[in-house]
């Protein structure tokens, strides 16, 4: 089976146009935001835009349409105002996935602020379960998205996500989604040989590998450990080319979408940064 890269592209103009950047920029497949990803509010998806994203897709063979849902959202929040309001706005996420016919809806699991690890890890299960109840999904996935660690972040720990998934897990269509770069920044040194041995050995000691079902492919500006989330061009990172090599020949990884979350823009020769970005991974797995 062959690789699919692809990348995060705008909506500006509407849901097909992320697929058209996408078929320009040379990807398989596409991540996008539904709605903007710093506001609680949202119109409604019209039929023409959910025929006209399907129809694109089609005609641009690109496949596995992922999201990426709001960073507002903190399901792990002890403040009853802000969890109540994460739980509903990550049901607006989850319908509009599904309505559009996407695989799911990357989530960060949240922040448990002034709480604890427990009590927030406890609240993030809670809400999927009452979103699940709201949601009722039933094509599109929900993915646990590990984080770098920032702050009180919750999801930096391989344990945190293994727990996560034996309260919720596929019965409740959640799965997990793996940055390169959090992973790198909370410890796991995906530059050498026994960083990558480690987060495998983790994520299938927490019963994770099957779980996982999409890869976000960001090298890191920061080094291992930093717990500092800064995406970086593949192969101009603390991660950088070899290390990138070694993970995308790991058989767990291998048949999973992978989406590109780097900066936007031209290089210094002029050159489109996703263009590139796909074009290095594609030379690492010839």
């Amino acid at each position: 089976m062959a690789y699919l890269f692809g990348a995060h592209m705008s909506i500006a103009g509407g849901y097909y146009r992320s697929v058209e950047l996408a078929k320009a920029a040379g990807c398989d497949c596409v991540q996008l935001f539904t709605k903007n990803n710093n506001q609680w509010a949202c119109k409604p998806i019209s039929d023409e835009d959910v025929d006209l994203f399907r129809e694109a897709l089609k005609r641009d063979a690109i496949c596995r349409p992922l999201a990426h849902a709001s960073y507002l959202i903190n399901l792990a929040s002890p403040n009853s105002e802000l969890w109540n309001k994460s739980i509903e706005a990550t049901v607006v996420e989850w319908q509009r996935a599904e309505q559009l016919g996407l695989d799911g809806v990357v989530v960060h699991p949240g922040a448990f602020m002034d709480s604890s690890e427990e009590k927030g890890l406890e609240r993030i299960a809670k809400a999927i379960e009452k979103a699940f109840k709201k949601a009722k999904p039933k094509a599109s996935w929900l993915l646990l998205e590990n984080t770098a660690g920032q702050g009180s972040s919750l999801g930096w720990k391989i344990e945190h996500l293994g727990w996560l998934i034996e309260r919720t897990g596929s019965a409740m269509n959640v799965g997990i989604c793996l940055d390169t770069c959090h992973a790198h920044a909370a410890g796991y040194d995906l530059s050498e040989p026994k960083g990558l041995k480690s987060l495998v050995a983790d994520l299938e000691a927490h019963g994770l590998r099957e779980a996982l079902r999409a890869i976000h492919l960001n090298d890191s500006k920061k080094g291992c450990g930093s717990r500092v989330d800064r995406h970086e061009h593949i192969g101009l990172g603390t991660i950088g080319l070899e290390g990138f090599k070694r993970f995308l020949k790991h058989p767990m990884v291998k048949k999973l979408p992978m989406y590109l979350e780097t900066d936007k823009g031209k290089n210094d020769d002029g050159c489109d940064w996703d263009m590139v970005n796909l074009e290095t991974l594609r030379q690492l797995v010839a």
